[in-house]
């Protein structure tokens, strides 16, 4: 999937249907006198819903689709003849998808199962017919019930990527590279910051055909929970992994201030990311001779208080060791 194609986020005006008419009709035949109300009932207007859909990665198909409305209500008629139902609209969305009141952005909704529904707006119910209101003392209505107009509604969508694993990290931290390397992602790589404007996502072939997805999330930079940068525009998407990998280059000035920073920028963002498991990967660790290696080791054992080992996507250095920490880390439960 092309960055270009990734949306993560779309407002979308909803109507449901409106429900149909009651009918006041008054039973007419040749040889049947005083016949009678058989007016029938409006149809119930057609609701929007919202579906999960597995299949689905993204947003995009929603991009050029900014209104949805749902079918109208028949109305009733004749020998209580009830009207048809307005036809449903179904909206398909990824799981993860929040939904949100885009006036005042409280959460409404969340679709996180494969064929889960949730009405977003129901259809107005449909009148009563005029047969309805037949008593002793009033024999023959001559009025029959409205129907209920639908819900009109602006919601907003907002994707947030259902990984196992995140990838956190400053720009041009190899991030991308490492994707690349372990999964069949094919992701846009160059020797420039913030290479990367959308999320990507790669699935990790593991042994005896097991797999976890790993997504590597834009680069955050300091101060990205106040909105510089682009890296808090993808913040949502680490929300939802259950595991964070940090990725800190070995050619960084400090290792340890950088891994602060990032760790920081989550709490500012949302201080329960912090309860996450976390993992650190020094990469571009081909750079390190043995003797550096053993230098930075001693100091990173004593001032980084987190675990962390040395990899290489280029010289796939240390890989097959970091899945194996990945894997350990996302069913520690199971075991």
């Amino acid at each position: 999937m092309t960055e270009g194609n990734f949306v993560d986020y779309v407002k979308i005006h909803i109507n449901s249907g409106n429900g149909g008419k009651g009918s006041a009709h008054l039973h007419r035949e040749k040889y049947v006198a005083k016949g009678g109300p058989d007016g029938g009932d409006g149809g119930r207007g057609g609701h929007v819903i919202l579906r999960g859909n597995k299949n689905l990665w993204t947003l995009f198909h929603l991009k050029f689709k900014r209104h949805v409305k749902a079918g109208h209500g028949e109305h009733g008629s004749k020998q209580r003849s009830t009207g048809a139902d307005g036809e449903d609209q179904y909206i398909d969305v990824p799981l993860g998808t929040v939904v949100r009141d885009t006036e005042t952005q409280e959460i409404l909704h969340e679709i996180t199962e494969d064929g889960q529904e949730i009405v977003i707006a129901e259809g107005g119910k449909g009148g009563l017919g005029n047969w309805n209101f037949k008593s002793s003392v009033n024999q023959t209505p001559r009025y029959a019930q409205p129907g209920i107009p639908g819900e009109e509604v602006d919601v907003t969508l907002e994707l947030k990527i259902l990984a196992d694993v995140g990838l956190v990290g400053f720009p041009n931290a190899g991030k991308s590279t490492l994707l690349s390397v372990i999964t069949a992602a094919k992701p846009k790589i160059a020797d420039y910051e913030f290479t990367t404007l959308k999320p990507n996502l790669g699935i990790v072939q593991y042994r005896d055909f097991k797999t976890f997805v790993v997504a590597d999330i834009p680069g955050i930079i300091e101060g990205a929970a106040e909105g510089k940068g682009i890296g808090h525009r993808f913040l949502r998407h680490i929300e939802r992994n259950s595991t964070l990998l940090f990725l800190v280059p070995a050619d960084a000035p400090d290792i340890k201030k950088q891994y602060e920073i990032l760790v920081d920028e989550l709490r500012r963002y949302n201080p329960e990311m912090l309860d996450k498991d976390r993992l650190i990967a020094i990469s571009k660790s081909d750079m390190l001779d043995e003797e550096l290696k053993a230098e930075l080791k001693a100091e990173l054992d004593q001032n980084l208080g987190a675990p962390y080992l040395f990899i290489s996507s280029v010289s796939q250095q240390g890989l097959t060791e970091l899945k194996d920490r990945l894997w350990e880390m996302l069913n520690k439960e199971a075991v």
